[in-house]
C-alpha cells in the first residue's frame, strides 16, 4: 500500500481511476476501508480520481500511540489540505464519513479555497463526547450492548473479525460485509500491538483526542457545494444528525438512505456515487453500471 508525505507525515493511500481527473479526497472514518471498494470504483467510472485515505495512527499512515495523540482534529483537517497538494491537486472534492465527517467539516472551514465540494457520511456537527441537546445521541440500548462485550484476541485475525460481525448487528450493518472488512483492516495493521488494532477497528484515538474549539456555529460559513448522506436506521449517529447538518450548511442536499445503519453498504454504492458526481456536475449517465 503506497503512502504520500503530506504535513510532515505519512499517510496511507489507495487511488482508483485516472490522474488526470478531478480529485476527489475520501478520508478514513478512521481507516480508508470505511469507504467501499465499489463506491470508490463507480466514482471513478464516473469521472473522478479517487484517493483514500487512512487518518494517523491508523492503516498505513503514520503510527505513533493512538492511546495518547500528540496531535488534535485540526491537524488531521490540515493533514487532508496538504494532501490535496501533495497529490499534484489544486483542489479536491473533500468527502469524511464517522469521525472522518469531523474531520472533513473542519478541513473546509479551515483551509477556504482548497476543497471544491463536501461529501459528509454517518457523521456530526460536534466532536465525540456529550452531544447538544437538540441533536439525538447514539441509542443506549444498542451501545450498551455493543459496548458489554468482552474484547477480541486482538492477534487473533479470525476473533477479530468475528467480533466485527457480532458488533455489525447490533449496529444494523450487514455483518459478511463487516466481517471481511475487519480482516482486511487487521492485514493492514502495521503492528501487533493490541492498542493499534483497536484504533484500527474502533478508531479509540478519538476518545482521547483534542477536539475544541467547537466548529457546529461556523457551518453556515461553508460555501461549496455540499451533500450529507445518512442512513436512517443508524444507531451510532442517529439520522437526527445528518438532518441538522444538512440544515445548518448552505444549499447542502440531504440523501437518506432506507434501511442503511452505520457502514455504507455496497447496494448504496451507485446511488451515493450519482450524488457525489451531481454535486461536482458530472452528469450521473456517466457511470458505468457494474452490477
Amino acid at each position: 500500500m503506497p503512502s504520500v508525505t503530506a504535513n510532515g507525515i505519512q499517510l496511507g493511500v489507495e487511488s482508483f481511476g485516472r490522474d488526470t481527473d478531478p480529485l476527489v479526497l475520501l478520508a478514513g472514518g478512521t481507516t480508508m476501508l470505511s469507504w467501499p471498494d465499489a463506491l470508490c470504483e463507480r466514482l471513478a467510472a464516473g469521472g473522478a480520481r479517487v484517493v483514500r485515505y487512512d487518518l494517523r495512527d491508523c492503516g498505513a499512515s503514520t503510527t505513533a500511540d493512538p492511546e495518547a495523540p500528540d496531535y488534535t482534529l485540526r491537524d488531521l483537517a490540515a493533514d487532508a489540505a496538504a494532501l490535496v497538494g501533495a497529490l499534484g491537486a489544486a483542489t479536491a472534492h473533500l468527502g469524511g464519513i464517522g469521525v472522518g465527517g469531523m474531520v472533513a467539516q473542519i478541513a473546509a472551514l479551515d483551509h477556504p479555497g482548497v476543497f471544491s465540494a463536501l461529501t459528509l457520511v454517518g457523521t456530526r456537527p460536534v466532536a465525540p463526547g456529550p452531544v447538544d441537546d437538540d441533536l439525538p445521541d447514539h441509542d443506549a440500548e444498542a451501545m450498551g450492548a455493543l459496548f458489554s462485550r468482552p474484547m477480541p484476541d486482538w492477534s487473533d485475525q479470525a476473533a477479530v473479525a468475528a467480533y466485527a460481525a457480532d458488533g455489525a448487528v447490533l449496529l444494523g450493518d450487514d455483518p459478511e460485509q463487516a466481517r471481511a472488512t475487519a480482516a482486511r483492516i487487521w492485514d493492514r495493521t502495521p503492528s501487533s500491538h493490541p492498542s493499534v488494532h483497536a484504533a484500527n477497528q474502533l478508531g479509540t484515538v478519538f476518545a482521547r483526542l483534542d477536539c475544541a474549539p467547537r466548529w457546529r456555529e461556523r457551518l453556515g460559513d461553508l460555501a461549496v457545494p455540499t451533500l450529507v448522506v445518512h442512513g436512517r436506521a443508524d444507531r451510532f449517529f442517529p439520522v437526527g444528525n445528518g438532518e441538522a447538518l444538512a440544515a445548518e450548511i448552505p444549499g447542502a442536499r440531504l440523501l437518506v438512505l432506507d434501511g442503511v445503519g452505520t457502514a455504507l453498504p455496497d447496494a448504496a454504492a451507485g446511488e451515493i456515487a450519482a450524488a457525489m458526481l451531481d454535486l461536482m456536475g458530472h452528469p450521473a449517465d456517466r457511470l458505468i453500471d457494474k452490477r
